[in-house]
């Protein structure tokens, strides 16, 4: 057994049924990353296609509530007690999915902390310049012994304030980080043409609407999850809703829908050529091949790792 398998790809490269054929056929338990999946009732429009599992055990897929904003704290926490549940029962977990920032968290073990909001001190600070508000972010870095990230931290108001925010929680509860380590994987990317990749997505977004993704979004908007918060999630959430309340036709719906998609696959493939940068080794498998021969692949790259 090796620590961990990796599976990413953009969207329409057929890594779940790619994952699962594995699984299948090394007895391994599928550890979900995917940023929308873990929201419960929202199936079709997250792609969530629980039937390519099969009879395989997953994890991270349906684990809170619609409306709810889930977090990568949240998730690296999520993460890693079922990672120890999965190699504690002596059974091989599988990473799938494309959320990049996700995979590269818990492959890297980032170190973060979670800081809910602080309205009386945000009010506080309104009103400040940007120079101001780095002096004070400054000070506050001083005497908590942490450093300038870089500029990014204040590279404007809101951001400026929300490290001034961090910083004073960190300073008035200092915790012990719960230290996450990195976890070596063998990584695998399904690598998709990009017009084979354009044809995919028209086609299953064509399949999704018939499969009843409007009626979806509606059952949520009348469950009594605010538009605003599906809005939020972005993609089919943001343009379904906008079409269901009336804000677009469903012409333009389908049209700057299948647009977005075709640009989230785009931005994918930019974070994991960038994984590729900052040292991470994925190897490469074309989606075209039969799913037998490509799980024959991985697991000769998973054999010749050891």
């Amino acid at each position: 057994m090796t620590d961990l398998i990796t599976i990413l790809g953009p969207t329409a490269s057929g890594k779940t049924p790619l994952a699962a054929a594995l699984a299948q056929r090394i007895g391994g338990e599928i550890l979900s990353a995917d940023s929308r999946q873990v929201y419960r009732r929202m199936d079709i429009g997250t792609g969530k296609d629980l039937s390519d599992y099969g009879d395989v055990p997953y994890h991270l897929i349906d684990i809170c509530e619609p409306g709810t904003k889930y977090n990568l704290f949240q998730y690296q926490q999520d993460f890693f007690d079922a990672y120890e549940d999965i190699r504690s029962r002596g059974v091989q977990p599988i990473l799938c999915g494309g959320t990049g920032l996700y995979i590269e968290a818990v492959l890297k073990g980032y170190h973060l902390s979670p800081v809910p909001q602080n309205q009386p001190l945000r009010n506080s600070l309104e009103g400040h310049s940007l120079e101001e508000l780095t002096t004070i972010l400054k000070e506050l870095k001083a005497k908590s012994g942490s450093v300038m990230h870089n500029t990014t931290d204040v590279d404007s108001c809101q951001r400026a304030i929300r490290a001034i925010e961090i910083e004073t929680y960190n300073l008035e509860h200092p915790m012990p980080l719960r230290e996450l380590p990195p976890i070596p994987s063998t990584i695998i990317g399904v690598n998709i043409d990009r017009e084979l990749r354009r044809e995919k997505i028209t086609r299953r977004l064509k399949a999704r609407l018939d499969e009843g993704m409007v009626d979806e979004v509606r059952a949520l908007l009348d469950s009594g999850i605010p538009a605003e918060d599906l809005i939020y999630y972005g993609l089919e959430y943001k343009f379904l809703t906008e079409y269901v309340i009336g804000q677009l036709s469903y012409d333009e719906m389908f049209r700057q829908l299948e647009i977005a998609i075709h640009q989230f696959a785009k931005r994918q493939m930019t974070w994991f050529r960038g994984m590729e940068r900052r040292g991470f080794t994925i190897h490469w498998i074309d989606a075209t091949l039969p799913t037998e021969k490509k799980v024959e692949q991985i697991l000769d790259l998973v054999n010749s790792s050891h």
